[in-house]
């Protein structure tokens, strides 16, 4: 039976993840802060909790220091905090988004490889919103930008240790952190379409898993445009919207 870790799996796509692989025939070892709402969102499913902040490097050690080995990793957990006024930048706000997103995801990373079986994947949740410098998102896609170029070079130094990276760039998905947004989202999928995706993805043994194909198309359209064009673009679609 394979084994999959799994973090965030308390709710939106990791907790879909969680159910899905549970289903099919994974042993599930679900991580959270939080036991009793992880237990609560995951009751009736077989698995392994895993309790620690991303954020607490000691923390995390302890608790992932007895794990059996591991088939998948997949790093999932993250948020999001907008930056409302550019011209009274919030660095309180750009530096807690960074210590989730990136510096925990790589806190998590440096724990876990070495209890990735060789021949193992390494995944890890990233964003499509790195196609493209979006208004409000400083922190949020700084973030995820950094969270691309550290999963791809892992990509390549991992490689001659026989454990394959993938990077998971998702569009909108209908999660709770989603549901805060107060803009349009085209393209939304639904957390059971997101969770297929992955797990497809990574069954074909993806490197780079981006969905939904319409959304993701027209980003890596627009991603061509010179960098003045789209500037110009972009603040006449916020005039718009404003």
């Amino acid at each position: 039976m394979k084994r999959v870790l799994i973090t965030g799996a308390n709710s939106g796509m990791g907790l879909q993840l969680a159910k899905d692989y549970a289903a099919d025939g994974w042993q599930v070892v679900a991580c959270a802060r939080d036991l009793n709402k992880l237990q609560q969102a995951l009751a009736g499913i077989a698995f392994e909790a895993c309790i620690f902040d991303m954020q607490q490097v000691d923390e995390i050690n302890a608790v992932v220091s007895t794990l059996a080995p591991l088939d998948l990793v997949l790093l999932n957990a993250g948020n999001c905090e907008y930056i409302e006024d550019a011209r009274h930048f919030d660095a309180a706000l750009f530096t807690r988004v960074v210590n989730v997103n990136l510096i925990g995801t790589a806190n998590c990373v440096a724990a876990l490889i070495p209890h990735i079986k060789q021949g193992g994947r390494l995944a890890v949740v990233s964003s499509s919103v790195s196609f493209l410098p979006l208004t409000r998102a400083e922190a949020y896609g700084a973030s995820k930008a950094g969270l691309d170029y550290l999963v791809r070079t892992l990509a390549i130094d991992l490689a001659p240790h026989n454990i394959e990276v993938s990077l998971i760039r998702p569009g909108f998905v209908d999660t709770p952190l989603t549901q805060k947004n107060d803009f349009a989202m085209p393209g939304q999928v639904s957390p059971e379409f997101a969770s297929r995706a992955i797990r497809n993805g990574l069954a074909k043994g993806k490197s780079e898993i981006s969905f939904p194909f319409g959304l993701i198309s027209l980003l890596r359209i627009l991603s061509w445009l010179p960098h003045g064009l789209w500037k110009r673009l972009s603040q006449r679609m916020v005039r718009k919207a404003s």
